[in-house]
């Protein structure tokens, strides 16, 4: 038996529907590309968005086509994000920070028929334009006055392609499994592969990011999203925001601290998001300038772990409550929130800051465990880590064309590719990337861990640990540092540091420090590029065990 209850399709273009209905005169803030700060409104933003959706129907745009977007945090983007998908179309985000050549590989891979580029690349494209197979024309999103001399073909000035549309039409009614939008991983090792989320997914994990229990999203906030766009839909804020009539502030391309700051401060800004790159800058401008958040109440912090040490200075000294959150891009992205438990609240700081640390609680709809090489489950002591393992509702079931091949086992999980330990309290903490976890002795040492040690140190701005060759021990760690400007720490300040905060046999063979740590373009280490650089280092108890 059936319930008798209406069946209707869970679409993107109804959150924005939403917004505007009911939450019509909540601001949508934008620091623009050309400069100016921009003020609309969900009402403004919904017509605006039908305008483009009428004039991409006019370009000949048929559902299931990919339209791309480079560009940053804006309200144009804004506008991109539901006009192409609420037609049936593709939105399809690229990461401008990629190399050129992988920026090619997507856009090629994808088939994409129209790229819509924010003025800071139309130089980037023009050097790409001729390699770019599909691209029947470049939308610049901007007006005529700010129009860039340019060798793009077939070029539109955004402005100029929606002013004719009147923005009066009626979304169509979508199968709700029909692709909403595509997003590639960041492809630190072969080509990147592509996401294809649904709508049906996306308004799922729309739900769970408003849920309290993860962001917490409501129309009493101000949101400014620092993740950007392209990255995994700015986790989902985008879509959450509008669902609650949430007020935006997006950041355009100025992410610094002065910045970022100055927007906070302006807007009211109740909550934020980013990698934790973004908050130290952010968190030293603070402190040069005796500057405090009088509004902000929480930041979602991701991407890489936070370090323990950004967690307490935004609690302690800012009292910006951290809610430290994990995910992947294959998981649209949210899986784990670091938020407290009733029972937690009365734990002293620190205790509450072991938990904190960790990468949190699996959200509703997203199932976790951990297993073993042979793929036995493990025990959920916090103890024990091994390969951990994702299923639910807003999780890729494959690859946009089938790369990578069949990605689930027999029972529908996904291998995120992460080494992690889950507690009895279901908190879950990466202890490492599988291709990265140190194998010394037939045990394993986590690199990340280790990592987020060293930060603490008050003399050091970055660190990173690798596995370098030893003949007796198969690998051991080298703890790669880099120094905060005007210090100069030793190796045996840091190597005290660590001691008697981890197990002896953890402790790094080494220590050296570089002026930086190669990144990859979503801004995490760079292992296998730091591997390369060590590759022939020899650490000095390999010296003496091979004596």
């Amino acid at each position: 038996m059936l319930g008798l209850i209406q069946d209707r399709p869970l679409l993107i273009s109804s959150l924005l529907d939403f917004a505007a209905t009911y939450h019509g005169e909540v601001e949508i803030v934008s620091r623009s590309i050309e400069g100016p700060i921009h003020r609309y409104t969900y009402r403004d933003a919904q017509r605006r968005s039908k305008q483009l959706a009428q004039a991409l129907q006019r370009l000949g745009v048929k559902p299931g086509d990919r339209i791309a977007t480079l560009a940053w945090n804006g309200y144009r983007h804004f506008e991109c994000y539901y006009g192409v998908s609420g037609i049936g179309a593709v939105l399809h985000t690229i990461n401008p920070r990629l190399f050129a050549e992988q920026i090619v590989y997507i856009a090629n891979h994808a088939e994409d028929s129209y790229i819509f580029t924010d003025l800071t690349f139309v130089p980037l494209l023009e050097q790409m334009a001729p390699e770019l197979k599909s691209a029947k024309g470049y939308v610049i999103l901007t007006d005529r006055k700010h129009m860039p001399g340019t060798s793009l073909p077939n070029v539109i000035c955004y402005e100029e392609l929606i002013a004719p549309e009147s923005g009066e039409m009626e979304w169509p009614r979508l199968d709700e499994r029909t692709a909403s939008s595509l997003c590639y991983t960041s492809g630190t090792t072969g080509n990147p592969k592509g996401v294809l989320y649904a709508h049906r997914s996306t308004v799922l994990h729309s739900f769970a990011t408003c849920m309290q229990d993860v962001l917490g999203i409501s129309s009493r906030d101000t949101i400014l999203p620092v993740v950007p766009m392209f990255h995994a839909n700015a986790w989902g804020i985008v879509y959450g925001a509008p669902m609650c009539g949430a007020k935006l502030v997006f950041p355009g391309r100025e992410l610094d601290g002065q910045n970022v700051y100055e927007l906070m401060d302006q807007e009211k800004v109740t909550m934020s998001a980013g990698v934790p790159t973004v908050w130290l800058m952010l968190l030293n401008y603070m402190k040069e300038h005796d500057l405090k958040l009088p509004y902000m109440n929480r930041t979602v912090i991701g991407g890489s772990a936070a370090p323990a040490s950004m967690i307490a200075t935004f609690e302690k000294q800012y009292g910006v409550t951290v809610i430290h959150a994990w995910g992947m891009t294959e998981m649209s992205p949210l899986g784990t929130t670091g938020v407290m438990k009733a029972k937690m609240a009365d734990w002293p700081f620190e205790k509450q800051l072991e938990y904190k640390a960790k990468q949190g609680r699996a959200v509703f709809g997203v199932d976790l465990k951990i297993s073993d090489d042979g793929g036995n489950e493990l025990p959920r002591d916090g103890k024990a880590f091994g390969h951990l393992m994702v299923r639910g509702f807003w999780i890729a079931s494959g690859y946009f064309k089938g790369e990578g091949g069949q990605v689930l086992d027999e029972g529908g999980w996904f291998d995120t590719g992460d080494v992690a330990t889950l507690d009895p309290e279901g908190f879950m903490q990466i202890t490492d990337r599988a291709k990265d976890v140190i194998k010394s002795g037939g045990e394993w040492i986590s690199s990340i861990d280790l990592e987020n040690l060293a930060v603490g140190h008050p003399d050091v701005a970055e660190a990173a640990v690798i596995g370098v060759a030893h003949p007796k021990w198969d690998e051991r760690p080298l703890l790669v540092i880099v120094p905060k400007q005007g210090r100069s720490p030793t190796k045996e300040e840091i190597l005290g540091y660590l001691d008697g905060k981890i197990a002896k046999w953890w402790m790094p063979d080494d220590v050296v420090f570089a002026k930086e740590i190669p990144h990859t373009a979503t801004g995490k280490i760079q292992k296998v590029a730091l591997r390369q650089q060590f590759k022939d280092y020899v650490l000095p108890t390999a010296q003496s065990a091979a004596e």
